[in-house]
């Protein structure tokens, strides 16, 4: 068996555990070290992990070469909420000549993070 976690390096934690929350509902599951300052923080979100790593010295200027893309009932819904909770809206929602309707955003520290809708009628 094979599973695959993304892991997000952070210098706030806290801000980073905060939007997942927010926006996608994100539920704690596991933190390391039980006390003290926290290194690390596993969310659960909806059957999937995502990590989130506390680490100062992330350089937030460096060129990213991944993204998440999260499956979510309703991209427009979410949308509204991006700004509350800390993200960046990229640009208006888009349907996709593959099923999806597509929306990008940025999370706090700038992480591209696209949010997916299946469309009615299509299949995946």
């Amino acid at each position: 068996m094979t599973t695959v976690q993304p892991i997000i390096t952070t210098s706030d934690l806290a801000r980073m555990r905060t939007f997942y929350e927010r926006l996608l509902g994100a539920v704690e599951t596991s933190r390391f070290p039980d006390d003290g300052p926290t290194f690390f923080v596993n969310l659960k979100l909806g059957d999937s992990e995502v990590g989130l790593v506390n680490e100062a010295a992330t350089d937030l200027s460096a060129p990213q070469r991944i993204l998440l893309s999260v499956r979510v009932d309703d991209v427009d819904g979410l949308l509204e909420q991006v700004g509350a909770a800390g993200g960046r809206v990229l640009g208006p929602s888009n349907d996709m000549p593959w099923g999806e309707r597509v929306a990008h955003i940025h999370d706090p520290d700038g992480n591209m993070v696209n949010l997916t809708q299946q469309l009615q009628g299509h299949t995946g």
